[in-house]
Parts: structure tokens; C-alpha cells; sequence
């Protein structure tokens, strides 16, 4: 895997976008999102939503990847 960010497409309600991420949090948000049950664009959407304006999108999901990290059991 590598530490330099990468392009990742997402659709979100309806719009094409894109993200760059690292490699590693790109896999964990799929693993997390697959966890849930639910779409990566579906999370990718709702982060985006909660976000706010001052936040980019690949920081708020990079935050999201962490937070949930740090809330499983150890």
C-alpha cells in the first residue's frame, strides 16, 4: 500500500465527485461501510452532509475512518 493520497470516484446524490485518499483509509472506509451494510457512496453522502463547509470531504472521511477505528473493542 502506498502513504500518497489517490483519486477514488464517488456518486453522491446523484453527482460524480471525487475524493483522494490513501490507500489505507480508502480500504477501511469500504470494509467499514461493508460492515454496515450499506453503500460506499450511501456513507460517503452522509458524511458529506454533516460536514459542513470548512471541512473537505476526504478529511471528514479520514476522521470518520478514525473515529470508528477507535470505537471498536479492543
Amino acid at each position: 500500500m502506498s502513504g500518497r493520497p489517490r483519486k477514488h470516484s464517488l456518486t453522491l446524490r446523484g453527482h460524480r465527485t471525487s475524493v483522494s485518499l490513501e490507500d489505507e483509509f480508502w480500504h477501511e472506509f469500504r470494509r467499514i461501510a461493508r460492515e454496515q451494510g450499506r453503500a460506499v457512496n450511501e456513507l460517503a453522502a452522509e458524511i458529506d452532509e454533516g460536514r459542513g463547509t470548512a471541512v473537505g470531504l476526504a478529511s471528514a472521511i479520514r476522521v470518520f475512518v478514525l473515529d470508528q477505528v477507535r470505537e471498536r473493542p479492543s
